[in-house]
């Protein structure tokens, strides 16, 4: 039986008949195969690579979701199993493949595009997790300070959450914390897995330990955020674990974490937002995310307002000077009326 980098590594020797059979709203340009993401969507945003030494590899740049055609297969048939990515990529390859036809219009997909949403693959994911409260994800988090992650309802844990090295193709399963992506209506759209060292020692030591799936581009991981009304007044901020330290000392402020910069610049802010605060990460790539959104705020009628740590970022502070501390320089940052409303006396 072949290993999952064999698999693979066949899958790639026929990118073209891959992206043809399960991408088939895109299209051939040059030597990529060019389409809105992996739910099968027309687009510009994912290209796959058809020839060469990276002939297999993916990339969507709205997303910043990568990998290669295992990868592919797993999100457009929305599997959660590798034995059943491994099943269908085998079906595949031993079906007979058409010889791409030159002259056929690069416009013209060979079928209809298969309606499998890489969200139906994270809402699946979610279900299968359970609540945090006393689990290695809870412990992890009150590692980094942040002791009341359990009443959050984003937040979940999976104990054995599926893993694939994307270099080697070696794949495991590791404990993780799963936080749901949400849209404006409360809809899960993706997930955020933290994959977890079982032996409770931080984050796993793996290459990449955090990954997102699904749905990411103007939806976020959302905290206190209110089931129906507008939200006048919220924080927007790039990493889950900074904006859970803030929703520490701030309980009662709707706010959300967007997870990587170019998504904090793509976030919709809810309808009815007066201020909002975006907080800032000491590192120089979160600027983007930063001004994207504040000109997006702007834009809205919305007023952007930051929010700075002392030290790297949020957490940082929270571990390493306290939470009276954080208090204190969000006092100095908010509005008088918010600082009121929502610190304690």
């Amino acid at each position: 039986m072949l290993s999952a980098s064999e698999l693979a590594d066949r899958l790639a020797r026929n990118a073209e008949a891959v992206c043809r059979h399960y991408l088939s709203a895109g299209r051939r340009t040059g030597n990529y195969w060019i389409v809105g993401d992996v739910g099968n969507n027309k687009g510009k945003s994912l290209y796959v690579h058809l020839t060469g030494p990276r002939a297999g590899r993916w990339a969507d740049a709205a997303t910043a979701e990568y990998g290669d055609l295992l990868d592919l297969v797993r999100e457009t048939c929305g599997l959660v199993d590798f034995r059943d990515v491994a099943d269908e990529a085998r079906r595949f390859l031993n079906e007979p493949q058409p010889r791409p036809v030159s002259s056929r219009r690069d416009d013209t997909p060979d079928s209809q595009p298969a309606e499998r949403p890489a969200a139906e693959r994270a809402r699946r994911l979610f279900r299968m997790t359970q609540p945090l409260a006393g689990t290695l994800a809870d412990s992890y988090l009150r590692q980094r300070g942040i002791l009341r992650a359990a009443l959050h309802p984003a937040l979940r844990f999976h104990p054995a959450c599926y893993y694939r090295d994307l270099k080697t193709g070696h794949t495991q399963t590791l404990p993780a914390l799963i936080a749901a992506v949400t849209d404006p209506a409360g809809v899960i759209t993706g997930v955020h897995r933290t994959w977890l060292d079982p032996d409770c020692d931080g984050k796993a030591k793996i290459d990449d330990p955090r990954r997102a799936l699904g749905g990411l581009l103007g939806n976020a991981v959302r905290f206190a955020f209110p089931a129906c009304g507008p939200v006048p007044v919220m924080v927007a901020g790039e990493g889950l674990e900074s904006i859970l330290s803030l929703s520490h000392v701030l309980p009662d402020m709707p706010m959300v974490s967007a997870l990587t910069a170019n998504h904090l610049a793509a976030f919709r802010p809810p309808i009815g937002c007066l201020r909002l605060y975006v907080a800032a990460d000491a590192e120089a790539a979160g600027r983007h995310g930063i001004e994207g959104l504040s000109r997006r705020a702007q834009a809205l009628g919305i007023l952007p307002l930051s929010l700075t740590p002392e030290l790297g970022d949020f957490n940082e502070d929270l571990r390493r000077l306290g939470p009276d501390r954080l208090i204190a320089n969000l006092r100095a940052q908010l509005s008088p009326e918010d600082a009121q409303a929502i610190l304690p006396a």
